[in-house]
């Protein structure tokens, strides 16, 4: 199925931030490096992000701004609002609209940090860049450029090779054939040749026992043990320290939990609190390797009251929201998106009241043999949405969509 791209009132947006520890600038430009001819210019009026790229040299952590050269990734009046003023070397590329960097301060012009340009800059003789291509190429980690996309003379732009790192449960797991199918399985055909998807989902993980060995026992706080080595710390799964190990700049992490978490037992047990600071720690993880991580909120099984599809994740759903806020990422709320899909499908009501491998029509059609778990036909529909989502809000991501 392929969606029409267009703004939906239905999707929740929060203000993404990325701060953490230095990271070498694959694409820097700074002393002994290459810079477009000229002397770069960042009259009054002009962001860094859209100044004409007459060349000279951009050291790495400073940006261009309305008054000139600003240190730290701060915009100022002059910028264009919004825009990004970080550490663009002559690019004729868009940005980040206000991203901030390690001690800089947001976007005049009261543009929410962290929303993309439209990828309006420009450079020699004002020919257009790829627009709102970005891939963190100017978002600035600690003073030093992320410089993943990089930029050339003449606006035509370099798009960076980039991972989209997938961590999530069987929803979002390649699956078997032919079913079930995660979405994550056939999430690389809405992308570009720039992006290679690595999907770690995992069927019948809650957040806990992705990231950890867990025990099955509970303690005293109601959370399933988690085993510790000798120094008194968590041990991880192979998959999550494989994924730190390959992660780098200019990537994405898209976590996706809150089905098995719920279990009322352990090892799958994980509380919300619990569970929003897992995503919390993952999602730092990502940023100090120079990432980006995304939350996707649980998507819905289907259920019905009467004739109307209703949601089905409970506090799994408004944790990750919160776990978005509280830790500054963005958030794609597919538990919304689903149960909205399920009713402008019209799959409610369910013939005999739930799904099975005998179920028919549309429904079965969309269902592999349960109410949560996909069909390939439903699996792509559910990737169509956050793919559109990742449109619809704005986030960096949607740069390399095709």
């Amino acid at each position: 199925m392929t969606m029409r791209r267009r703004p939906s009132a239905v999707l929740v947006l929060l203000a993404l931030a990325c701060s953490g520890p230095n990271q070498p600038a694959l694409e820097q430009h700074g002393a002994g490096g290459a810079s477009v001819a000229g002397a770069r210019q960042a009259a009054a009026g002009v962001s860094g992000a859209s100044a004409d790229a007459a060349g000279g040299r951009n050291s790495a952590g400073t940006v261009g701004t309305g008054a000139g050269m600003t240190d730290g990734g701060a915009t100022d009046g002059a910028a264009a609002a919004g825009a990004r003023a970080g550490a663009e070397n002559g690019a004729g590329r868009g940005g980040y609209g206000g991203q901030n960097v390690e001690g800089g301060s947001g976007p005049a012009g009261g543009t929410e940090a962290g929303m993309p340009s439209a990828g309006r800059a420009t450079a020699q003789g004002g020919r257009a860049g790829a627009a709102g291509h970005d891939a963190f190429g100017g978002v600035s980690f600690g003073g030093t450029a992320g410089g993943n996309a990089g930029t050339s003379a003449g606006g035509t732009g370099v798009t960076a090779d980039i991972t989209v790192w997938l961590a999530g449960d069987s929803t979002m797991a390649n699956g078997e054939t032919p079913c079930p199918v995660g979405w994550g399985k056939v999430f690389k055909p809405h992308f570009n040749d720039h992006v290679t998807v690595t999907n770690s989902a995992v069927g019948g993980r809650s957040i806990r026992t992705w990231l950890y060995d867990v025990e099955d026992v509970m303690d005293s706080s109601g959370e399933c043990v988690l085993t510790t080595d000798n120094s008194g710390q968590p041990t991880l799964q192979d998959r999550w320290s494989q994924m730190l190990a390959g992660m780098k700049a200019g990537d994405y992490l898209i976590i996706q939990f809150g089905i098995n978490d719920g279990d009322p037992s352990c090892d799958r047990h994980v509380g919300l609190d619990a569970f929003k600071a897992s995503l919390g720690v993952m999602a730092q993880a990502a940023k100090q390797r120079g990432a980006m991580p995304i939350f996707v909120t649980p998507v819905s099984a289907i259920a019905c009251s009467g004739s109307t599809a209703v949601g089905t994740r409970g506090g799994y759903v408004t944790a990750t929201v919160d776990a978005g806020a509280m830790n500054g990422v963005p958030v794609i709320d597919l538990h919304a998106l689903s149960v909205a899909l399920y009713n402008s499908r019209g799959f409610c009501p369910l013939s005999g009241g739930d799904v099975s491998a005998s179920t028919t029509g549309p429904v079965g059609d969309f269902f592999c043999d349960d109410h949560t778990h996909f069909e390939t036909a439903g699996a792509t529909t559910i990737a169509d949405l956050v793919a559109q989502a990742l449109l619809d809000q704005n986030i960096g991501l949607a740069s390399y969509l095709k």
